[in-house]
């Protein structure tokens, strides 16, 4: 009697090579502007065509892992924030395999700020934390964010421990608030003077601008931030239906 034996569908090789590259940029051995191996060395190691070589690092350019530049070679890109999902820098900085870090540039108390006040749900006299952060992963400046939230709701907000720690983390231990979604209004504008020398690009430069309400799980508004992003550093993928 003839046994059936079960077969398994194999990983495509050009996955393999991918996963392979991927591996190495995630545990440093591969750094940004470092060479990957040309489409050449990766056919030949791995003994593939050309064309599947070309494929697999046609899909980390498209992941963002990589640069080609035509007549110099592939290339490990600078790394970058994708706002695809909710999450806190320090979390898009550790699943990239960097140490995110915030330098905290002001940190106060303030009140008459009537339109952000509306956008929190809050009277138009509310007392706001301002909350302004360079935020860097690596010594790297990726961006400069501003945020507003509620003194009376959030009273005790440090300095010092906002260098150390998230926000996403100090609202969710310290104040149980289970985040759910993000309102956000994306556009491009000039770097000011001021913008420029903290982001380390030059004045005018596009810097990606973002205005986020923050939202809980019980649809309350609980932040607002105004924040400037390097362009060369972040990524925005839109999925459209039709």
């Amino acid at each position: 009697m003839k046994m059936l034996t079960k077969t398994h569908p194999t990983v495509p090789a050009y996955r393999r090579i991918q996963s392979e590259i991927q591996a190495l940029i995630e545990s440093g051995e591969l750094k940004a502007g470092d060479t990957v191996r040309s489409e050449r060395g990766l056919a030949r190691t791995h003994g593939v065509s050309l064309m599947t070589a070309r494929h697999a690092l046609r899909e980390l350019e498209l992941d963002g892992l990589v640069e080609r530049h035509r007549g110099s070679g592939t290339f490990v890109a600078p790394p970058k924030i994708h706002f695809n999902k909710l999450v806190s820098f320090s979390e898009q900085m550790s699943s990239r395999g960097l140490v995110a870090q915030s330098r905290v540039l002001n940190l106060r108390v303030g009140e008459r700020e009537h339109d952000i006040a509306a956008r929190l749900a809050l009277a138009a006299d509310s007392r706001l934390v301002k909350l302004e952060r360079l935020r860097q992963a690596n010594g790297q400046p990726f961006g400069l964010e501003v945020c507003y939230f509620s003194a009376e709701q959030f009273p005790r907000v440090r300095r010092a421990r906002l260098e150390r720690r998230s926000l996403f983390t100090m609202f969710e231990q310290e104040y149980g608030i289970a985040f759910a979604y993000a309102d956000e209004e994306v556009d491009a504008v000039a770097a000011d003077s001021r913008a420029a020398e903290l982001l380390q690009v030059p004045k005018g430069a596009p810097v990606l601008r973002i205005r986020q309400v923050l939202y809980s799980a019980d649809g309350k508004p609980i932040t607002y931030t105004l924040a400037l992003y390097r362009s060369d550093r972040h990524s925005l993928l839109v999925r459209r239906f039709r």
